[in-house]
């Protein structure tokens, strides 16, 4: 059947903790340098394609919003709408936020590390109000609307994710894309990760074997029935994008 409607995605170029490999989540880190040096490419690689886009959406982060902004100026479209919302955030991590991956890794086992990072209904501990980074992410004055007190996560699994993502995605962004709009979401590894197990139907254990690569967009395209006649379409060469996926596979091993 032939495509309808078509979307791309991105995850947020690398981070300043991804880069310390530190469990990240709803932290506001910024952009390393090569993260900036993803964003750009991402940029220039939507350019080459001549992809335009209607609106965009991005999460509550500086990472996500910095790759977007990036993209957007890159491919010469800063004249668009922009969404925003906490729905497409990262997974919150919990008590693991600010954590090294490895160090983790080391201490607690590969598999139990595997377990939190990549089961799929298995949340991380808890973060308790004297945890060193609770005040910076629960008083944030981003989140004082939304998500409301009940709503605001303290941990969460990547079902638990994509359960607060797939309400934006099916009453924002449907909509959206049945009205024609070409449309650009540059957001976090889990809450896109979600998207495409929503749109690939793939199973639990499928997507928690999927890694997305930082700053590399993808396109979908859907027929008129929103399901998928192009998935997950890398804007990028083969051993790139490759690379790019066995570096996030790696970060959860004791060195």
């Amino acid at each position: 059947m032939a495509a309808k409607y078509r979307i791309v995605m991105v995850r947020h170029g690398e981070s300043e903790w991804n880069q310390k490999n530190l469990f990240c989540g709803w932290f506001d880190a910024n952009l390393s340098d090569k993260g900036k040096e993803e964003a750009l490419a991402a940029g220039k690689a939507v350019k080459e394609a001549g992809l335009k886009f209607d609106i965009a959406h991005t999460s509550l982060l500086t990472r996500a919003q910095v790759t977007l902004d990036s993209i957007l100026k890159e491919s010469g479209q800063t004249s668009i709408p922009i969404q925003k919302t906490w729905r497409l955030n990262e997974r919150h991590y919990g008590g693991l936020t600010g954590l090294n991956k490895s160090e983790t890794a080391a201490k607690y086992g590969e598999e139990q590390v595997l377990i939190w990072r990549r089961s799929f209904d298995v949340p991380p501990p808890n973060m308790e109000p004297d945890h060193a980074y609770y005040d910076a992410i629960v008083k944030d004055e981003r989140y004082k609307d939304d998500p409301k007190p009940n709503e605001f996560p303290m941990a969460e699994s990547l079902k638990l994710t994509i359960a607060r993502t797939l309400p934006y995605w099916n009453d924002v962004i449907i909509p959206q894309l049945k009205e024609g709009k070409n449309i650009i979401i540059a957001a976090h590894g889990n809450s896109l990760r979600g998207i495409v197990k929503h749109l690939d139907q793939m199973t639990d254990e499928a997507i928690m074997g999927l890694n997305l690569p930082t700053g590399i967009p993808f396109v979908y395209e859907l027929d008129e029935n929103l399901k998928p006649v192009v998935s997950m379409k890398f804007l990028g060469d083969e051993e790139t994008v490759r690379k790019a996926i066995e570096s996030v596979a790696n970060q959860g091993k004791a060195k």
